[in-house]
C-alpha cells in the first residue's frame, strides 16, 4: 500500500470512499464479490435503496397523464428529476430539454429515427463507437444521406485530422464518444465546436464517460447528450435520458406518435397534433415510480464529488496498467497484451486486453471468463457492443471484413460468432475488459492481479467444453 499511496499519492485523499465501501456498499466483500464491470453497470449505495423505499411508503403515486392528486405528485417528482438533471450538468433549462427515455441506446434511437436526414446531408461517426450510436446509419442509409467514418489509428485514437476528413465540407450529423466504451480511451469534447463550425450538429456518447468524470454543458454543447443512470449509481435500470438543446430539438420530425405524446389526435379525420415541448419524446407512460431515484443517485454522486471518484479511479487504473503490462512467464514473455493507451493520458478507467500464453498466442477470452466467474470476479469479454474498436485492435482489415461479406461468403456460412471468426481468421472472439468505478479499491485491483499471474503464468488454458460466445 505505501508503495502505492508514493506512486499514486492522489489516493491517499480519497479514503471517504473506503468508508462508504465498507457502509454503503458492504455487500460487496460480504458476498467476496471482486467487482470490475463499471463500463457494463455502477452499483447502488444502500442509502439508494432506502430511499427509494422510504419514498414510496411515505406517499401514493399514479400515472402522472392527468390532473387527480396521485398523479400531480408523480408529476412533480419528476419535474424535479430533469431539474436535478440540469442541475449536475451545469445545464440551462432555456437551452437543454431532458427526455426521459429506457437508456442511452433509447435516446439514441429518437435522434436517429427524428433527424432529417437527406441526400444533401451526412452522418459522421468515429469508427470508435457503441453500436447504439453506429446503428444511427440504418435512419441515414434510410433516407440517402451519405454516412462517414473517422479511422483510428494503430494506438486507438482518432486525431483531429482525421475528424477534420471525415467531416469535410457539408452538413448533417457528427456522432462520438466522450469515452470509448471498449479502450477507455477519451476523446477530446473540443470536437464539438469544431464539428459545429463544420456545419453539423453533435450527438455525444457520454455513458461510458460521467460516471467518473465532469461534464459540463454550460462549457461544451452538443445539440444531443446520451446517459444512462444505471451506469452511473446502479440504480434505477431502465431510465436513460437524451439531453437536447431546443433549437436542435425543433430540427427533430418524429415519424409517429403514441400515448403522452399528443394533444390530441383523430382516428377520423386522420390528424395528430404532438405537444410543444420535450414531452412529445416520451412515449406512452414514465417509469414515474423509477425516475425521482434518478434525483437520488445525483444528489448521492454530487454529495461524494464526481472529481473525488475521478482521482480515485484513476489511481488505481494507473495501478492496473502498470500490473497488467509488467506480467511475465518464466522465459520473459509479456503475459498480457493492452489495447490502447498503456498509461493514464486522455483514458479513462476501463481497461482492455487479453491475456497470452507462453508462446504470445492469445487465450481465448471465454476461458478467461468462466476462470474468472469461478474466482467471485465479475468482468467482461467480448467486443463489448463496439466492433470498430475491436477491428482496428484485432488488426482486421477492410477487406477482410467486406470482402467475405460482399461476396456473399459470410451471409451463407455465419450462424454464430465462432464460425465469424473462422471465417475472417481470428484466433479469439474479443478482449477482456476490467473497469473501475465508485466503490472499487485497491484489494480489487491486487486480487485480480494477484489471480492474474496464479492462473496463467507458464500455464497451458483449458479451453475444453467451453460455451459459445455471447452475442455482440
Amino acid at each position: 500500500m505505501s508503495d502505492f499511496v508514493t506512486t499514486y499519492p492522489d489516493y491517499a485523499d480519497t479514503g471517504r470512499v473506503d468508508e462508504l465501501r465498507a457502509t454503503e456498499y458492504g455487500y460487496l466483500d460480504a458476498g467476496g464479490h471482486t467487482y470490475l464491470d463499471y463500463t457494463g453497470s455502477g452499483l447502488a449505495a444502500d442509502a439508494q435503496l432506502r430511499a427509494h423505499t422510504e419514498r414510496l411508503r411515505g406517499g401514493c403515486f399514479g400515472n402522472p397523464h392527468s390532473d387527480n392528486p396521485t398523479s400531480l405528485a408523480s408529476t412533480e417528482l419528476i419535474e424535479q428529476a430533469r431539474e436535478a438533471v440540469l442541475r449536475y450538468f451545469n445545464a440551462a433549462r432555456e437551452e437543454y430539454a431532458v427526455i426521459f427515455t429506457p437508456n442511452a441506446t433509447g435516446a439514441c434511437r429518437l435522434v436517429g429515427e427524428a433527424y432529417p436526414f437527406g441526400p444533401t446531408s451526412r452522418l459522421v461517426l468515429t469508427a470508435d463507437n457503441h453500436n447504439s450510436v453506429n446503428g444511427l446509419r440504418e435512419f441515414a442509409h434510410g433516407r440517402h444521406a451519405r454516412v462517414r467514418y473517422a479511422r483510428l489509428s494503430p494506438d486507438l485514437r482518432i486525431t483531429d485530422q482525421d475528424v477534420d476528413g471525415a467531416l469535410g465540407r457539408g452538413h448533417g450529423l457528427f456522432g462520438y464518444p466522450a469515452q470509448s466504451n471498449f479502450s477507455g480511451v477519451q476523446y477530446p469534447l473540443a470536437w464539438v465546436g469544431r464539428a459545429q463550425a463544420a456545419g453539423y450538429d453533435v450527438l455525444l456518447d457520454a455513458a461510458a464517460f460521467v460516471p467518473t468524470n465532469r461534464l459540463d454543458l454550460g462549457a461544451v454543447k452538443p445539440e444531443f447528450v446520451t446517459v444512462s443512470w444505471y451506469k452511473l449509481f446502479g440504480y434505477p435500470t431502465g431510465i436513460g435520458t437524451l439531453l437536447a438543446r431546443r433549437d436542435a430539438l425543433a430540427k427533430l420530425r418524429r415519424p409517429w406518435f403514441s400515448g403522452g405524446t399528443i394533444v390530441g389526435a383523430s382516428v377520423q379525420g386522420g390528424w395528430h397534433q404532438l405537444v410543444d415541448d420535450e414531452t412529445a419524446f416520451e412515449d406512452g407512460t414514465l417509469n414515474f415510480l423509477g425516475i425521482p431515484d434518478v434525483t437520488t443517485g445525483l444528489d448521492w454522486i454530487s454529495g461524494i464529488g464526481i472529481d473525488l471518484i475521478h482521482r480515485r479511479v484513476m489511481c488505481l487504473t494507473g495501478r492496473l496498467l502498470d500490473g497488467l503490462t509488467g506480467l511475465k512467464h518464466s522465459n520473459g514473455a509479456p503475459m498480457t497484451v493492452v489495447y490502447g493507451p498503456q498509461d493514464c493520458q486522455r483514458r479513462g478507467a476501463a481497461v482492455a486486453f487479453n491475456f497470452l500464453d507462453e508462446h504470445g498466442a492469445v487465450v481465448d477470452e471465454r476461458a478467461v471468463a468462466r476462470d474468472t466467474s469461478a474466482a467471485g470476479i465479475s468482468l467482461r469479454t467480448g467486443c463489448f457492443c463496439n466492433p470498430g474498436a475491436g477491428e482496428w485492435a484485432f488488426g482486421l482489415t477492410r477487406e477482410a471484413v467486406r470482402g467475405s461479406w460482399g461476396r456473399g461468403f459470410l451471409r451463407r456460412n455465419m450462424q454464430t460468432v465462432d464460425d465469424y471468426l473462422e471465417i475472417i481468421g481470428l484466433p479469439s472472439g474479443g478482449a477482456v475488459r476490467v473497469s473501475l468505478g465508485l466503490a472499487s479499491n485497491l484489494a480489487d485491483v491486487e486480487r485480480f492481479l494477484d489471480f492474474a499471474e496464479r492462473t496463467y503464468r507458464d500455464s497451458e488454458p483449458d479451453c475444453a467444453g467451453l460455451a459459445p460466445r455471447l452475442r455482440c
